[in-house]
């Protein structure tokens, strides 16, 4: 199993007292906060910054050579995106006002106690991470530029809305905290957890886990694992899937099926990074980042008490909503031929052509089930398909189950009529070439019907679209 560092960059303790520093050390590792550097030489604290950036500071203020205030001093000049807490034995309210107002984040008074130690270097952690994910947010909104499109391979989409949701996911690859996926069943979740992963460059595993239906005991054993005799039939000890995460990344699908009881534990395990295996009382630590994924309300369940409020805020550290199906039809086109290609692969079937009302049709279908439900149709056509081009009436009779089929067979001269009563904006107010991508969106790429709302002819705008590379 990898055991990656965290934070990503290391945490500066500069302390002359060598007890001092082994005391911090120990406590952080105690947390899995373990991208730890040591200094006990405050002259060699500047030339160490111009070399190596780092995540934050633990300053002592009584040293020799250069004191603790001094040094403040010039780090929260050089460097005022570090931030350093003091750990000191002077309890002086002076001091510590002094500190604060020079820039300090933090100030604490020797013995620490070590959840306040952990807590503080948490937060200050949490404080960096929201820092860089706002400026790479910004740069790639600025910029409308994907800097790994390769981790979105497996999400076919044209959407604007999605490709905000790829940039917002690049941004938030890199921190440890909880990503909280939302959205209905069938969108596409697990694929944009697996995406994260991707983009993480996490060394260990994606570990999947569908949570629902799981009881308490059944969790725990699932999550955790357990020591040998924890229960009758437990021969031997057995890991749990979050010792297989360690590394990488935990995926919990259906979250808000999750019991109360098992609520607790998962809280305790993204506060602490700690879990106990059945019949153990030794915690084990965990690195693992854990990625959330529901089709349920859970500030809704959490309002009605089905849910911790304490257990929802830790989850939606970072959180990302896929819209349903129906909230972007203009990704039907390339779903449609994705799904083709696949289906006709699966069964080893030529590729058959879709009807152009097709689309027309599937534009008016509200697709509770989303992408599965997509592809299930499609593959469903392609299976009885006996010609080169795909036939309607699979679809007509799946849609049927529904909807009345008089509606149905209206659908594609509803749609029609009303995009052909539509106008367009004139030559003046855009390009040739995307007038006829106007006209083609309009008519669900009719290409008969966008020629007749251009007013030319249909060779015309075939031999515009080749021209323009539509």
């Amino acid at each position: 199993m990898n055991e990656s560092l965290y934070p990503s960059l290391p945490i500066l303790m500069v302390d002359d007292e060598n007890q001092a520093l082994d005391s911090f050390e120990t406590a952080l590792l105690f947390a899995s906060i373990n991208n730890i550097t040591r200094c006990q030489d405050s002259r060699e604290v500047m030339p160490l910054l111009s070399r190596q950036e780092i995540e934050l500071m633990l300053l002592d203020l009584s040293m020799p050579h250069i004191s603790g205030e001094e040094l403040l001093s010039l780090v929260t000049k050089d460097y005022p995106e570090v931030p350093v807490i003091i750990i000191t034995g002077s309890n002086d309210v002076e001091t510590a006002v002094a500190c604060m107002k020079c820039g300090a984040f933090d100030y604490m008074v020797k013995p620490v106690e070590k959840s306040r130690l952990i807590s503080g270097v948490r937060r200050a952690i949490e404080i960096r991470e929201l820092q860089r994910e706002n400026q790479l947010l910004r740069a790639h909104v600025l910029s409308d530029q994907l800097e790994h499109p390769e981790a979105f391979s497996e999400i076919i989409t044209s959407s604007g809305t999605m490709r905000s949701i790829f940039q917002y996911m690049e941004a938030i690859s890199n921190s440890p905290q909880p990503v909280l996926i939302t959205g209905e069943t069938g969108v596409g979740k697990e694929l944009v957890a697996k995406a994260i992963h991707t983009l993480s460059n996490r060394a260990g595993n994606f570990v999947p886990v569908n949570v629902a239906g799981l009881d308490d005991n059944v969790f725990a054993d699932t999550l955790f694992g357990h020591k040998k005799g924890a229960f009758t039939g437990a021969d031997q000890a057995r890991s749990g899937l979050i010792e297989q995460a360690t590394g990488g990344t935990l995926f919990l699908d259906e979250i808000g099926d999750l019991s109360p009881t098992s609520q607790v534990k998962l809280l305790r395990l993204l506060q602490d990074g700690e879990f106990f295996p059945l019949g153990s009382d030794i915690a084990k630590h965990t690195d693992a980042r854990a990625v959330v994924a529901t089709n349920q309300n859970l500030q809704t369940l959490q309002e009605s008490g089905k849910f911790r409020k304490d257990l929802y805020y830790r989850l939606r550290a970072h959180h990302i909503h896929i819209p349903p199906l129906r909230d972007r039809k203009g990704d039907l086109p390339i779903l449609v031929n994705h799904f083709l290609e696949k289906a006709s692969k699966a069964l080893g079937k030529q590729k058959p052509a879709p009807p152009m009302e097709l689309f027309s049709v599937l534009a008016t279908y509200p697709f509770q089930g989303n992408l599965r439900e997509l592809e299930s149709m499609i593959f469903d056509a392609v299976t009885s398909c006996k010609s080169e081009r795909l036939s309607m009436d699979p679809f007509r009779s799946y849609i049927s189950q529904g909807e009345p089929a008089a509606k149905i067979q209206a659908i594609g001269e509803s749609i029609a009529a009303s995009t052909l009563k539509e106008k367009i904006d004139t030559i003046s107010q855009m390009t040739e070439k995307q007038m006829i991508i106007d006209a083609l969106n309009k008519t669900n790429q009719n290409r008969t019907k966008a020629a007749e709302l251009l007013g030319i002819s249909r060779r015309t705008l075939q031999n515009k679209i080749k021209e323009y590379g539509l």
